[in-house]
């Protein structure tokens, strides 16, 4: 009875984490089934988002699909931002650790901003050089 009693902590935490790993198989699955619409896009922890032509859509990751979803355009941005632990980064000179990492999109009317958060550092830095790019070409043709 005493073994059994030992091995019962380990039984539960088993089960904990096959819980987990089925809620974060879940929260990928419906990420992957959503992604398709798009050209390009991430999936991290805290946010996923995607590009289509020029429009952008970030959303938090659920076990029952993607929420919050928030849509806005490219050519309403005024510039793109790499926020790391709240201070403007270049793209180019990314640090190794932080405790947070954010794209902001300061827009030109009534100077609205939304940060999407990143757990990544190297993939916020690629995301935000590949979306200042895009910025840059829109904002030539114009």
């Amino acid at each position: 009875m005493e073994r059994g009693l030992l091995w019962l902590p380990l039984l539960v935490a088993f089960i904990w984490l096959a819980w987990q790993g089925s809620r974060e198989y879940k929260k990928v699955e419906g990420y992957r089934i959503w992604a398709q619409n798009f050209d390009r896009a991430k999936y991290d922890i805290y946010a996923v988002l995607a590009q289509k032509d020029n429009e952008l859509t970030w959303g938090k990751p659920t076990v029952k699909g993607i929420a919050d979803l928030e849509k806005f355009s490219l050519d309403n941005v005024k510039d793109i931002n790499l926020l790391i632990d709240d201070k403007s980064i270049n793209t180019n000179d990314l640090p190794r650790k932080a405790r947070k990492v954010e794209l902001e999109f300061v827009f030109s009317e009534d100077s609205k901003v939304i940060r999407v958060p990143f757990t990544e550092i190297p993939l916020a830095g690629e995301w935000g050089k590949f979306l200042q790019d895009e910025l840059q070409r829109i904002k030539n043709v114009e």
